[in-house]
């Protein structure tokens, strides 16, 4: 379907599953007031970092794309002191330069090379990051500007947000053949799964543990992208993106004051 199509669909869908369950809860009032900041945080929180792995995807495999996702929490604690003036400590500072050490050694063993020419895989890594950034952004914007509306609120309007930001790529870049009975079928399960559900249980994250605490959940993403990606797509893992996943994760654990040396 490509990128931004996909993107789009999956969002707009998403925002209808969840409208009604908003209706029922009689909070759609809400919607209006913020409607501003629901678009922005849409489009930053799924509409761009969508449209943005879907075009990684079509380069690079789903384990690579998810440890270089799991740098969002990094992009969010950089954002947090620079844009909001949180301190860091050294250990902090320390985990943000060896995240990032992390994800620059993955970049350089990427398939393909780092190369932007074409057959490198640099745009599809820079497109990675690019979308860990929005993450990292829309993550530090929904603690601030949203905390105080209920997590459906913020999910439906998000999404809804979202969809009428794409509409118009994701019309102009409607595929010139017909997808498959498959691949509607897999849009409708990652829009409900992935996008739906994972949004709810998400923003409702951020509001108890706040944005940098809540970003940590993709600890745990290359662990499942990588094994579905062996397991369904018969992709590889080599020793080299386990240590850089490692390199990353112990980097953005210091980040983001998860693991805080010398503390009991």
């Amino acid at each position: 379907m490509g990128p931004w199509t996909t993107a789009w669909l999956r969002v707009s869908i998403a925002g209808i599953m969840l409208l009604p369950l908003l209706i029922w809860r009689r909070e759609t009032r809400l919607l209006l007031p913020n409607a501003g900041i629901l678009l922005l945080s849409g489009f930053l929180n799924s509409g761009l970092p969508f449209a943005l792995y879907g075009y990684a995807l079509m380069q690079i495999s789903t384990g690579l794309a998810a440890i270089l996702n799991s740098t969002a929490p990094l992009f969010g604690a950089l954002i947090s002191w620079l844009w909001y003036k949180e301190p860091l400590s050294r250990w902090r500072s320390v985990g943000l330069l060896l995240g990032f050490l992390g994800a620059s050694l993955l970049a350089l063993h990427a398939p393909g090379g780092v190369s932007l020419k074409p057959g490198g895989s640099g745009w599809a890594v820079l497109a990675c990051l690019g979308a860990a950034l929005s993450y990292g952004i829309s993550g530090n914007l929904t603690q601030r500007r949203l905390k105080h509306l209920p997590t459906m609120v913020i999910a439906t309007g998000t999404q809804l947000g979202a969809g009428v930001v794409l509409l118009l790529p994701g019309l102009l870049m409607w595929p010139g053949h017909g997808p498959s009975p498959q691949a509607w079928m897999a849009l409708l399960a990652v829009s409900f799964f992935c996008t739906a559900l994972a949004y709810v249980l998400f923003f409702g994250l951020i509001q108890r543990m706040g944005s940098n605490g809540a970003m940590t959940v993709t600890y745990v993403t290359p662990v499942f992208a990588t094994t579905l990606g062996i397991v369904a797509l018969n992709e590889t893992f080599n020793l080299t993106m386990l240590l850089c996943a490692g390199v990353i994760l112990c980097g953005t654990a210091l980040a983001t004051g998860l693991v805080q040396p010398g503390k009991k």
